[in-house]
């Protein structure tokens, strides 16, 4: 069977994609292949390779991903099965899926949609974000590539281990029904719908939670609380409409309507 080297140009929302293939003309099945897409400038923003390549009308199905996201933080992604939209240049990724950024960043999955013009990675299934000290999992997410902003969107579990000079008290366990959503450039973490923090003995409950951290320490400053706050230490609960902890004074303030009940044994009784 005849094979040639081919090189084909394809034009898709503004962007050009060229990529040298060695092909089996009669089957339209490739090898190594490799594609990049480039800004209006000539600038390349992304390239993607595969180890092999089917042209089937206006899709490719690529296997052994592996593409690059060029631009403020670069991010890698592979995985074993890939689809390409030749028009749109949407790709569509299966099986084993990670995403790697330059920030340390990455996020693991069973399917991935890279969306080209909305700038946007968006996965139906279990999530894994681990950056640094945080380990977060949950159901579905939204994200721009280089994962500086993401949002989980339902059953939501978040891991904070502190560090050797961390403030914290010990490892912070919060989940939520979702959505979650976190700003890295921001230094933010928004919480909704039935939150829950545990740290040691202590467990914080509340409607919504936001997190503010020291971008030069990495790890939380600042945890406001606000919905039905519910407060358990040991045998004691607080109740408020809201909570703001402080890490720097390691000091919880209740705001509105607090209500504390306290509860003592018998001998601290007769004392």
């Amino acid at each position: 069977m005849k094979k040639n080297i081919l090189f084909l140009v394809i034009f898709a929302s503004g962007i050009l994609f060229a990529y040298p293939l060695l092909a089996q003309t009669d089957s339209q099945q490739m090898e190594g292949f490799n594609l990049s897409g480039y800004q209006d400038g000539g600038q390349k923003s992304w390239d993607l390779k595969g180890t092999t390549a089917d042209i089937q009308n206006n899709e490719i199905n690529i296997t052994d991903v592996d593409a690059n996201s060029y631009g403020e933080e670069d991010m890698n992604v592979t995985a074993k099965k890939g689809r390409i939209d030749k028009q749109s240049g949407d790709m569509k990724l299966q099986e084993d899926v990670v995403v790697t950024t330059s920030g340390g960043m990455t996020m693991t999955t069973d399917t991935l949609n890279w969306q080209k013009k909305e700038d946007l990675i968006t996965t139906n299934d279990k999530v894994t974000i681990v950056r640094e000290n945080m380990t977060a999992v949950g159901q579905g997410a939204v994200a721009q590539p280089g994962l500086n902003k993401a949002k989980l969107n339902e059953n939501v579990s978040v891991e904070f281990k502190p560090k050797a000079n961390d403030s914290m008290e010990g490892e912070i366990t919060i989940t939520c029904d979702g959505p979650m959503e976190v700003d890295y450039e921001g230094q933010t973490a928004v919480f909704n719908d039935n939150v829950i923090a545990v740290q040691g003995d202590r467990r914080l409950m509340a409607d919504k939670m936001e997190l503010f951290f020291d971008s030069e320490k990495k790890q939380i400053k600042q945890m406001i609380c606000t919905g039905n706050v519910l407060i358990v230490q040991g045998e004691n609960t607080s109740f408020s409409d809201k909570a703001v902890y402080e890490a720097g004074s390691k000091k919880i303030k209740l705001y509105g309507r607090p209500k504390l009940l306290l509860y003592m044994d018998d001998k601290e009784k007769k004392n």
